[in-house]
Order: structure tokens, then sequence, then C-alpha cells
């Protein structure tokens, strides 16, 4: 078995965790809170800058045959992603300009960005949030919410190309010569953020 599909079996209990929190179920159910998605929504959108700079760190320690992956990873997350964020911002009213982030946003991203400092575990650390999605938007879309907006979160995450970017993640975990034990370590503290990340603020 690869490092990335063994990390993949270590998370599988904690994605189930996850349809488990209030949060997701809200969404899965199209009935959250508008107040709990729109604080979500503001966090997560300050969350994927950091998320940003957590790829561009990596590409700059990247070995040449991963180096054009991690700069498609970062447009791809600041154009596509944040753009969701945007466009969902209004309906939402969810002041994206005006947020702080709180407590579990920081925790989560010092921690990835601490991670990357070592190429092999920035990439460990940063699976958790590309798996994690890209696993629980597939596992929702099989019964998604009738509400527009939820719907819609779902679908960007069931979406093929965002599991094909999730699976070049995982390629480049098996190439990065990752010892297994820290990469285990860093991903499950990764899935314990993930989790956390849903107790909105």
């Amino acid at each position: 078995m690869s490092l990335a599909a063994h990390l993949e079996e270590l998370g599988r209990p904690l994605v189930d965790e996850q349809l488990r929190h209030p949060t997701v179920q809200g969404i899965a159910q199209g009935n959250l809170d508008e107040a709990v998605f729109r604080s979500w929504l503001e966090q997560d959108y300050l969350y994927l800058h950091d998320y940003v700079r957590v790829f561009s760190r990596l590409a700059w320690q990247a070995p040449a045959a991963h180096l054009g992956d991690l700069v498609d990873l970062a447009y791809e997350t600041f154009h596509d992603e944040l753009d969701l964020h945007r466009s969902l911002s209004a309906s939402f009213a969810a002041d994206l300009d005006g947020a702080r982030k709180g407590p579990a946003c920081v925790a989560y991203t010092s921690f990835l960005l601490d991670s990357a400092a070592d190429y092999a575990d920035g990439l460990a650390a940063l699976y958790p949030c590309m798996w994690g999605y890209s696993t629980l938007g597939k596992r929702l879309a099989e019964n998604p919410p009738s509400e527009p907006r939820y719907r819609r979160w779902v679908d960007t995450y069931a979406d093929p190309g965002f599991a094909e970017l999730t699976g070049r993640i995982a390629q480049m975990i098996d190439e990065s010569g990752a010892d297994r034990e820290t990469a285990e370590r860093l991903f499950l503290e990764g899935m314990r953020h993930e989790i956390a990340f849903w107790d909105v603020p």
C-alpha cells in the first residue's frame, strides 16, 4: 500500500466523524443555520489564503517534477475555491474582508505553515484538507441537499476535477520520500484540525 493510501485508511474514521458533526449534517440536510455557515465561510476564506501560502512555500522546495502541480494547486485554490466563497458571501451576509481568524483557524493555519518548512512534512500536513473535502463532497453528493447554496458547496468538492487535484497531491506524497511515522503523525494532526474547524466561532 502506498503512503498516501495508508494515510487515507487512517483518515476514513475521522471523515465519518466529520459527517456526524452538526455543521456538516446541516449542510447535508440543507437546513444549517445561516449564521453558522456565514461564520464558517468567513473563517474558511481566511484559512484558504494561508493554504495558498502553504502551496507556495512548498513550491519553493519542490523537485522539478512537482513544481508545476503546486503552482497549479495554488492557482486553483486562490481563484476557484476563493471565488466560491466570494460568490456565496452576499447571500449569507458574510464580511469576508472584515473577518478575523478564530482560534481554530489560527491553530490550523499555524500548523500548516510550520509544517511546510519541510517539503515532505508539508505535503502530509495539507493532505487532510484536500483528501478530506474531496471525500466529504463525494459522500454528501450521494444524497445532495435541495437548498441551492449548500448544493453548490457540495458540488464544488464532489467535482471530479477536485478529486483529480487530490490525486496529484497523493502522488507527490508517494514520491516525496516522506518518513512514514512522521507523515502519519502530521496527517492525523491535520485531520484533528479539520474536525475542530467545523466548530465555528
